[in-house]
This record gives structure tokens, sequence and C-alpha cells, in this order.
């Protein structure tokens, strides 16, 4: 999704995809349009971009390798792992007085969701690792 900005004299600037492809019936239709905004500081005062790429630009070559199917099982595991301890009524209570505990520590979580994913992640590898 594109963003815009938009100023008394109109648009600014347009950061992002303004088209992706549509797919129907196993292939793709159309192409991708991208556009980019420089924010870096230079004395050109070219800072729009406009690209356009064909449909299978992001199309995988090579399979996916060994580790990296493990580690989107991993992230899948650790993603549902979270999902239901967020939902466990029987640990909620248990989890934030942990969470309230490490929050201000130097290398603390500071959101509940992010201490939750280091919990799933040092559980799941500790139990495939061990």
């Amino acid at each position: 999704m594109a963003k815009a900005k938009v100023g008394a004299a109109g648009i600014e600037y347009i950061q992002g995809a303004l088209k992706r492809p549509k797919k129907m019936n196993g292939h793709n239709h159309g192409n991708y349009l991208v556009a980019t905004h420089r924010s870096a500081p230079t004395e050109s005062p070219d800072c729009q971009r406009l690209y356009t790429f064909d449909s299978d630009r992001y199309k995988r070559s090579t399979p996916a390798s060994a580790n990296e199917v493990a580690k989107r099982n991993r992230f899948a595991a650790v993603r549902a792992a979270v999902a239901a301890r967020a939902k466990d009524l029987m640990k909620i209570s248990a989890d934030q007085a942990a969470f309230a505990a490490q929050k201000d520590a130097p290398n603390g979580k500071k959101t509940m969701r992010a201490f939750l994913w280091k919990l799933e992640k040092e559980a799941y590898d500790q139990a495939h690792q061990g």
C-alpha cells in the first residue's frame, strides 16, 4: 500500500506500491507500479521515482533450503504458541507479573506481546535443540 503526503498545493510525494498484479486462474494479470521518495538530504531536486516491474519479478527461482524451512516452521509454531498463551487464563496473571518485573530492565521487553514472543521462542529452542 502506498503512502502519500498532501500539502496545500496538492500531493507532495507518493511512496510505496501503487499497483500490484492480480492473480486469476493460476496466472498474473498486470504488473507492479512502485513509487519511491528519497528523504535523505541532497542538493538534487529529484527525489521522486516511479518504477514498473513484471508480474513475476518477485517469483522465487530456487526452492526453499532446509534452514529456511526450519525457520518458517519455528516462526509458525512460536506464533501459534504466543496466540494460545495470550488467551490462556491460567497463565495471564503470572505472565503479567513477570512482564512488569522485567520491563524496566536494560534488555527488558517493552510490550507484553514482545515478552510473550521471547518466552515462547526460548521454550521452542529449548525443546527442539536440547
